[in-house]
């Protein structure tokens, strides 16, 4: 199994991406990981927040693969500890698919068709966390859950 973070927008702080490249890189002893980026839009000025969300969309339809396993962080989504988050990708690892991809959209949130595409939606807190944030969150989790997995002294009870 693969896992992909599709993430809309750059990170501009380099603290964070120099964070998030910490927890990629330790995620590849694992797994076979990556992000992948999307570019900010340009010219959004005179584009509804509707017609920003829509072409955020297709960018990232576009992405995706037919047998993809999608799931969006969502303020709406469901919540897990850390530890039922590793049990999550513990059983979607087992299951035999190709590639699990989390995916983190623009400042918008998603379209209509990204969120019908999706087969889940995770949130990581009720709270409203930046998107240079969420990143880092995600991959944090990310590789916490496989220390979990594998048992090793990275998450405390």
């Amino acid at each position: 199994m693969k896992i992909t973070l599709l993430a809309v927008g750059k990170t501009d702080d380099n603290r964070i991406a120099d964070l998030v490249n910490v927890y990629s890189s330790r995620l590849q002893h694992y797994i076979n990981f990556e992000i992948e980026v999307i570019p900010d839009l340009k010219k959004t000025k005179n584009l509804s927040l509707d017609q920003q969300k829509s072409m955020e969309g297709d960018l990232i339809l576009a992405k995706l693969q037919t047998s993809d396993f999608v799931t969006l962080l969502d303020e709406k989504g469901k919540t897990y500890s850390s530890l039922q988050f590793a049990e999550l990708i513990n059983k979607r690892s087992l299951s035999g698919m190709k590639r699990l991809v989390y995916v983190i959209g623009g400042p918008y949130g998603f379209s209509p068709d990204v969120y019908s595409r999706s087969n889940s939606k995770l949130s990581l807190s009720s709270m409203t966390f930046s998107h240079q944030m969420v990143r880092l969150f995600a991959v944090e989790q990310i590789y916490r859950a496989f220390t979990i997995l594998k048992n090793e002294p990275y998450h405390h009870e």
